[in-house]
């Protein structure tokens, strides 16, 4: 016959009740989601193609890249192209999430396909 174990919880520390526990990880967890929602994130192809291609985006820059990602999910839009000074940026609006980053010397002659939309900053 197979040996029952009875498990018990003792990661709580002392004094602090389950109740306390749960609270606490719900707002922890409603900080991250509001930090989430209101920012944009770059994909690790998209933070190597930054590097790679030395572009720099300020706080500035990333606030004009947040408003023109709302503005592209107002509009029902899932893949864009941001057109923001020497850079395009490809986003999914969904996710999010930068995709892709190209400098002005890789515009030239390139084709952006996958995408429903282009907002210029």
């Amino acid at each position: 016959m197979p040996e029952v174990r009875q498990i018990t919880n003792t990661a709580s520390p002392a004094g602090v009740t389950p109740a306390q526990r749960t609270a606490k990880d719900g707002e922890a967890f409603r900080a991250a989601l509001q930090q989430a929602q209101g920012g944009v994130r770059f994909s690790a192809h998209a933070q190597a193609r930054l590097q790679s291609r030395h572009i720099e985006l300020d706080a500035e820059a990333l606030r004009r890249v947040e408003n023109a990602v709302d503005k592209a999910a107002e509009k029902g839009s899932r893949e864009s192209l941001l057109l923001m000074d020497d850079v395009a940026l490809i986003v999914s609006v969904r996710n999010r999430t930068v995709i892709t980053a190209i400098d002005k010397e890789s515009l030239k002659e390139n084709v952006f396909t996958n995408i429903d939309s282009a907002v210029v900053l």
